[in-house]
């Protein structure tokens, strides 16, 4: 099934930029919303916002795209898109919790409780860093009802930092050359 959606997603991956390169004028709204897309659930796992975001980065480094306006939507999405995937686990924990899904898997939920109480908020920033979890360990960190000012410091800074290591690479390759 992933496979048949491969091209699509190369192509509307190479109309993105492209259309970034073009208008770099609407390169901060695009990368806003790519970033907001890519930090909620599910919705993250049929974007290719990690290439797309690198490739932004290349792209300021390639032209004469400011960074910083382009840093900043990025993280603006990445924390807003987070800040809703806890709300939505905080509002709806309890239906989620009592889902056939999770009553059927007892040993994931224990493990992950576990994991949230050792590590509390570095669990929000060390999964911003680490793809499969990014999008959903908001998600779970409202479910277990995760204090929200621990959950919006450690969001607020991880988002600001995970784009500097997205952006950075291109941007440094291109401004080294």
């Amino acid at each position: 099934m992933f496979a048949s959606l491969l091209p699509l997603l190369q192509d509307m991956s190479s109309s993105i930029l492209a259309l970034g390169a073009k208008h770099s004028n609407w390169l901060a709204c695009i990368s806003f919303v790519l970033a907001l897309l890519k930090s909620l659930p599910f919705v993250a796992l049929v974007i290719p916002g990690t290439a797309l975001l690198l490739s932004i980065g290349a792209l300021l480094g390639a032209g004469d795209i400011p960074f910083i306006p382009i840093w900043l939507a990025i993280s603006l999405g990445a924390g807003l898109g987070d800040w809703i995937s806890y709300s939505l686990g905080h509002r709806y924990g309890p239906v989620i919790l009592n889902s056939r899904w999770i009553q059927c898997r007892q040993a994931l939920y224990v493990r992950t409780k576990r994991f949230f109480d050792r590590w509390d908020w570095a669990s929000i920033v060390l999964c911003r860093f680490f793809g499969p979890l990014r999008a959903t360990v908001p998600l779970v960190a409202g479910i277990f009802k995760m204090p929200q000012q621990r959950f919006h410091v450690a969001n607020w800074l991880s988002a600001f930092l995970w784009t500097c290591t997205l952006l950075l690479p291109g941007w440094a390759g291109f401004k080294l050359l």
